[in-house]
């Protein structure tokens, strides 16, 4: 197990190619990616797709969406992480959890370090973070982040807020 760091409740690691199920139990839920431009999840081979074609991938520059598990069982959650969009040369931060861990700060948790771990491993100069714009809950989570509101824009039809955040780091 490959693990990128911990937080006080949660370990984030990468994802293999045997997490498909984890992937697919997450995507398969409407609730999860209601906000987002993704249909649900069916089969385990749509989950191994996104696993091996834009996940893994990732790894390779030390970013990627990370699996999210409670430390004090192991259970699966969700993931988070920062992903490099080429289109728009953008490290993103998302985060995307089950359902029934909505509202217990998980998803803060997580982004809170992952921000850390890119500013401070990976000395990243800027962090976007998007959600569309009726999600008011990542929108609060991105806020609370210390993340700047930027703009509203439409990305793949879906109208959404985009945040930045600066690494405050001096530079060395």
């Amino acid at each position: 197990m490959h693990i990128i760091f911990e937080t006080p409740r949660l370990l984030l690691r990468q994802f293999t190619e045997t997490d498909a199920p984890l992937l697919l139990q997450l995507n398969s839920d409407p609730a999860v990616v209601k906000y987002v431009h993704e249909l649900p999840l069916v089969t385990e081979e749509q989950a191994m797709n996104i696993i091996v074609n834009i996940i893994l991938p990732q790894y390779k520059n030390e970013l990627g969406r990370w699996a999210m598990h409670k430390k004090d069982n192991m259970e699966f959650i969700g993931w988070c992480g920062l992903k490099h969009l080429p289109e728009k040369d953008e490290i993103d931060l998302g985060y995307r959890l089950l359902k029934k861990e909505w509202g217990k700060g998980f998803a803060s948790e997580a982004a809170q370090h992952t921000l850390e771990y890119g500013f401070n491993k990976l000395n990243l100069s800027l962090i976007t973070g998007k959600a569309h714009k009726k999600n008011i809950a990542s929108l609060k989570i991105l806020e609370k982040l210390g993340m700047n509101f930027i703009r509203e824009e439409i990305e793949d039809t879906c109208p959404i807020r985009v945040y930045t955040i600066t690494n405050q780091k001096p530079l060395a």
